[in-house]
């Protein structure tokens, strides 16, 4: 596993001059995930995701510190399993999808650390930028049936307050507590499809 994400990060070697490229990665959606779990009146948890998912991962050989990632996830695609309850997480009181249509991720900085790596970046929801870490192990390499080169990204999972992103809609119980927690546990995983460099011009 070490070796497969020392492979992708420190990518391929672009030219018969020995001078290195950077690789581009793109996010299969219909592969990778973005859930959520929240309590609900301080005894279960509801969980729920996000459907639509798009990014890109690129890979400087020459410099780690300038390989990047870029995630952007429709607001609207929030689905917990119930209609009105996933109305009401798109209107104003909690995500706003209308207004805020995108909540986007763009890395700062990716660094080593252990056997895998941290994604320090900007993560922007409803108009709020907050800066977190994402830890993750890299899996691979593949080769599917069509020929694309594919990895796997597993994410630590993270812990994040939603009032400081603005979400701040909730009610008090009598027992004391909130009918929805501020906490939100998120679990990411991604696959990433190899961009072929374009063809050669005839």
């Amino acid at each position: 596993m070490k070796r497969a994400a020392i492979v992708l990060l420190a990518a391929v070697v672009g030219s018969a001059t020995g001078a290195l490229a950077a690789d581009t990665y793109t996010i299969d959606t219909a592969h990778s995930s973005v859930g959520f779990a929240v309590k609900h009146m301080m005894v279960a948890n509801v969980r729920g995701s996000f459907t639509d998912v798009k990014g890109t991962v690129t890979a400087d050989p020459s410099d780690l510190g300038k390989s990047g990632v870029q995630v952007e996830i429709a607001a609207a695609s929030v689905n917990t399993g119930n209609n009105d309850r996933d109305t009401h997480l798109r209107s104003a009181d909690f995500f706003d999808a209308a207004k805020y249509p995108a909540i986007t991720f763009t890395s700062t900085k990716v660094e080593r650390k252990g056997d895998g790596y941290v994604a320090t970046g900007l993560l922007t929801m409803k108009g709020v930028s907050k800066e977190i870490a994402l830890p993750f192990t890299v899996t691979g390499p593949v080769v599917d049936p069509w020929g694309n080169t594919r990895y796997g990204l597993e994410f630590e999972r993270i812990k994040l307050n939603r009032q400081d992103f603005g979400l701040t809609w909730s009610k008090a119980i009598e027992t004391g507590g909130l009918v929805v927690g501020n906490e939100v546990t998120v679990d990411l995983a991604v696959e990433l499809i190899k961009q072929k460099p374009p063809a050669a011009a005839k």
